[in-house]
């Protein structure tokens, strides 16, 4: 890979899709029962370096693939990861509020530390991180507080 990660360009938009069309059906969005701006904060700065870590590699700071067929096993694992993920949004579209948390929030940090380590890409790593802990604990907090936790 270069500087230009294409397949992870194409990783962040499928798992865009849902998350759009999602955001133009509920215009008033999801219910966020879990008002603490600095760990919401801390989250946007997660999501925000990952996607542009995904696309962008900054070079001295990735070391590439380490082994051989590493960019199969990235380009496979990676699209079973953005398929499950697009499934449980298929699934849970306005149901299994907690069930969705969980999936639509573990999924996309599994994916991002994957793809981190898979090119041993150390900010990628670090937002990829940073991403999971804040992400997972407000999609729960939210599914936990939300009143449809079916």
């Amino acid at each position: 890979m270069n500087w230009f990660n294409y397949v992870g360009l194409i990783f962040i938009f499928i798992i865009m899709v849902p998350n759009i069309i999602f955001g133009i059906v509920n215009k008033n969005g999801f219910n966020n029962t879990y008002k603490n701006k600095v760990i919401e904060q801390l989250e946007q700065v997660g999501r925000f370096g990952c996607f542009g870590l995904m696309i962008f590699n900054i070079p001295y700071t990735y070391f590439n693939f380490w082994f051989k067929g590493a960019l199969y096993v990235y380009i496979i694992v990676g699209s079973v990861l953005v398929i499950i993920y697009c499934i449980g949004w298929i699934v849970c579209w306005n149901k299994y509020l907690l069930f969705r948390a969980y999936i639509l929030s573990i999924i996309p940090s599994i994916l991002f530390l994957f793809c981190g380590v898979m090119l041993l890409y150390m900010p990628l790593i670090f937002f990829s991180v940073i991403f999971s802990i804040f992400h997972i604990t407000i999609s729960l907090k939210n599914a936990y507080g939300s009143e449809n936790k079916i």
